[in-house]
């Protein structure tokens, strides 16, 4: 029998949705204030701080960072967002997710400096990026891996002054508040460059703006393909920097330019890389929601077209005998017919679905993007977790079921599926 009530991180995480009339408030200023109120501008919060921004990328890279530095003996602390299951998964002290009671003693120090003085309104990210950093404060690790939530320059992580910065990839994603233009994008990101500290740039197509912004400040930039880059074997990869070249490393299960952008940054953070850590770090890492495999169900929470040619190309790279089914799930903000368009090639029938939310977009108006586009749509639904009852009675053997569009896609088939799992737990043979 479980206890559906709420627990007190629950309920602390409903009243901070509750607390700030917008969801996204672009802005340095309150949060700054209220960090020196905390005395995280004291001292440092980590012997090093890595800061990552893009907008494709950054979870892989965060996630490969911290596995290679823990295999290299360092504590370390991640900040990322959003989760899929649990708030939880936001901040990780050497691998583990952070305890409820971690979590709420971050909040209640950013609630008593918030009230310290006139007070502060924060967003719900404002508030969960500065009750992570108390905790890594608390927590003093060797490494700091802190991802940018939305932009770079005015978001809450930027605060701290990165020891490197790393951008991943430029993309068209969050237009309402970043805009359209690639360049001014890039600028954004670029943003959490530091004037003589190194930035990490890891993407071939970067816009100008982003190495222009390091020039400018000046920072020392270490660019994919000209300061470090892979090269693909039949087995196994090879990195390669200015001074080091580390053979026979293994598929991560994640983008290889991610990975070897990562090498980068712990090296330039000040880890000299041992090949056999980063042998073992690279073929035991793993990232929930990103091209993450259960059977024949692929899940990626991949959500603009650039994501989502990437997933296709990965499918391609292993046709199947079956069919290959897309549940989809969007938000109305983001690029239905460019993700639809990146991922139609691998996809032979598609299962739309509706998602909750403010910024919600209903199964109906995906379907009309799709037949608008040509695709086959075999059903619809009210929900993800839904979708994938409806298709895992249909599959026959050989068929294959991406799931895709959002986090809240994949979280909500996850979460299904954990939650069956228990119920099957629950209902098995008594051992008396």
């Amino acid at each position: 029998m479980h206890d559906d009530s709420p627990t007190p991180l629950d309920a602390w995480l409903r009243r901070l949705e509750a607390a700030h009339p917008v969801d996204i408030d672009l802005g340095l200023e309150r949060v700054d204030e209220v960090a020196r109120r905390m005395g995280l501008f004291d001292g440092p919060v980590a012997g090093r701080v890595i800061t990552v921004a893009g907008t494709n990328g950054k979870g892989s890279t965060v996630a490969m960072l911290d596995a290679l530095a823990r295999a290299h003996g360092l504590s370390t602390a991640t900040y990322t967002s959003p989760h899929l299951l649990r708030y939880n998964e936001r901040l990780c002290l050497d691998g583990h997710e952070a305890d409820d009671a971690t979590l709420i003693a971050g909040f209640e120090a950013v609630e008593a400096a918030r009230l310290a003085g006139e007070p502060i309104s924060l967003t719900y990210f404002e508030v969960g990026t500065l009750g992570a950093l108390h905790a890594i404060r608390a927590h003093a690790p060797e490494l700091a891996i802190l991802e940018v939530g939305l932009g770079g320059r005015l978001d809450a992580v930027n605060i701290l002054d990165a020891d490197v910065a790393v951008v991943t990839t430029i993309a068209r994603d969050h237009a309402a508040f970043l805009g359209d233009d690639l360049e001014d994008i890039g600028r954004e990101k670029a943003g959490i460059m530091r004037p003589g500290r190194p930035a990490v740039l890891g993407s071939r197509e970067l816009p100008a703006s982003v190495r222009a912004t390091a020039e400018l400040l000046p920072a020392p930039v270490h660019a994919l393909g000209e300061s470090y880059g892979v090269e693909r074997g039949a087995e196994a990869w090879r990195w390669w920097g200015e001074e080091r070249v580390l053979e026979r490393l293994p598929e991560p299960g994640l983008p290889l330019d991610n990975a070897a952008t990562a090498l980068t940054a712990l090296q330039l953070a000040g880890t000299e890389l041992d090949e056999t850590a980063c042998r073992r770090a690279l073929a035991s890492v793993a990232l929930p929601g990103r091209m993450q495999w259960h059977g024949a169900w692929c899940l990626d929470v991949g959500h603009n077209p650039q994501a989502a040619a990437h997933v296709a190309g990965r499918l391609a790279e292993h046709p199947v005998e079956g069919r290959t089914f897309a549940l989809i799930g969007m938000l109305g903000d983001k690029d239905a017919d460019g993700v639809i368009k990146a991922l139609a090639p691998s996809i032979d029938a598609w299962l739309p679905v509706t998602l909750e939310g403010p910024r919600a977009r209903h199964a109906d108006e995906l379907a009309g993007h799709l037949e608008a586009l040509g695709q086959k749509v075999v059903h619809r639904e009210a929900s993800p977790a839904r979708g994938a009852a409806w298709l895992e009675s249909r599959l026959t053997p050989g068929d294959r079921v991406l799931v895709c569009g959002s986090f809240f896609t994949v979280g909500d088939v996850l979460a299904a599926w954990a939650a069956r799992a228990q119920t099957e737990t629950d209902d098995g043979p008594s051992r008396e």
